[in-house]
């Protein structure tokens, strides 16, 4: 069987999905892939399912060595790759020759870097997934030594591209009016949809802590709630005024109040957000919100469209000088009707 050598690895690297959904009332939230988005790209790159689990990488990947050929894809949070010493294109899909070493440096935007292969990782399906979620104990991250297994591959695309998405450096952020969010002082839910936060460092797969100049968030009358469900987007207000975005793997009840949630088709802008990224949150109805989720949803199934040949850059082809790049040149003078 075709497999992966793990020689050096990151901190934090797993395999994700797209989950556990489903969960909510027996204590275990989703889990899986921060950037969903992420996971269905590679599954266009490499045209297969998206159920297939990937290698999330935070902030950096590791080095691999490939048992027997096969086929990657890279997405997320653009890092530095080599196949034996030679660069090769984010957002895209390669050939990897067996006994060929693969190496993902640090990222250089966004957070989470996502190794996809063709037929996918298999390890155990727990609940129906193979997604490592560290905080309930299910699974653990890639160790040093580790021999990663792969599927059977059925495709056979190698060198396609997607058009890079802007997701990847903050932005403005769609949220929906929460459980509490009408509880909150109205000058406080203005000052709050006006306000630019930075993505504070102290971040994990969890929650996302926004920072930002000037007074905190707390409600005045600071509410007192008994905790409830609440799911990855929720925005909570911690009781220093702190807003928390919650992530793929959140707590399925809390007490803290929500003064919003962001959009699910959002949470992977929120997600790659690098350390000191602007993050701005814009109130919209819950009505349009459905129809701007249900929109996102239906793109990310025609992905697969998208896909394009990878054009190689000069700069980077190391035997440009063995290619033949003039045939089929002709004269700009000559008519090619005139016989020589």
């Amino acid at each position: 069987m075709t497999s992966l050598s793990v020689h050096q690895i990151g901190i934090g690297v797993a395999l994700q999905d797209m989950g556990r959904p489903g969960f909510l009332e027996n204590g275990l939230t989703r889990g899986g892939a921060c950037d969903l988005r992420a996971i269905y790209e590679g599954a266009a790159l490499l045209m297969q399912s998206h159920n297939f689990a990937a290698l999330e990488m935070t902030g950096t990947g590791g080095t691999f060595e490939a048992i027997g050929s096969l086929r990657i894809a890279l997405t997320g949070a653009l890092m530095n790759a080599s196949i034996d010493d030679e660069a090769i294109s984010w957002n895209a899909s390669h050939y990897v020759p067996s006994g060929a070493r693969l190496v993902i440096g640090p990222s250089c935007d966004g957070t989470y870097g996502y190794l996809h292969v063709g037929g996918g990782f298999q390890t155990d399906v727990v609940l129906g997934s193979c997604a490592t979620h560290q905080s309930v104990g299910l699974g653990t991250p890639i160790s040093k030594g580790q021999t990663l297994q792969i599927g059977t591959d059925l495709g056979c695309e190698v060198k396609m591209s997607l058009p890079r998405d802007p997701r990847f450096s903050g932005g403005d952020v769609r949220i929906v009016p929460s459980m509490q969010t009408n509880d909150f002082d109205p000058a406080i839910r203005a000052r709050f949809a006006k306000t630019k936060f930075r993505r504070d460092p102290r971040t994990n797969r969890q929650g996302v802590r926004l920072d930002s100049d000037g007074e905190n968030f707390s409600n005045p009358k600071q509410l007192s709630i008994v905790s409830e469900v609440i799911v990855p987007g929720d925005i909570q207000i911690t009781g220093d005024g702190t807003p928390f975005v919650l992530m793929a793997e959140c707590q399925t009840t809390g007490g803290y109040p929500r003064i919003g949630t962001v959009l699910p088709c959002d949470l992977p802008l929120v997600a790659q957000a690098p350390v000191g990224a602007a993050l701005q949150f814009k109130y919209i109805s819950l009505e349009e919100g459905s129809l701007l989720q249900a929109r996102a949803d239906a793109e990310l199934t025609t992905l697969k469209q998208l896909v394009s040949p990878l054009i190689r850059d000069p700069d980077n082809i190391k035997d440009l000088l063995s290619y033949q790049l003039v045939g089929g040149v002709i004269s700009a003078t000559a008519s090619p009707f005139e016989e020589g």
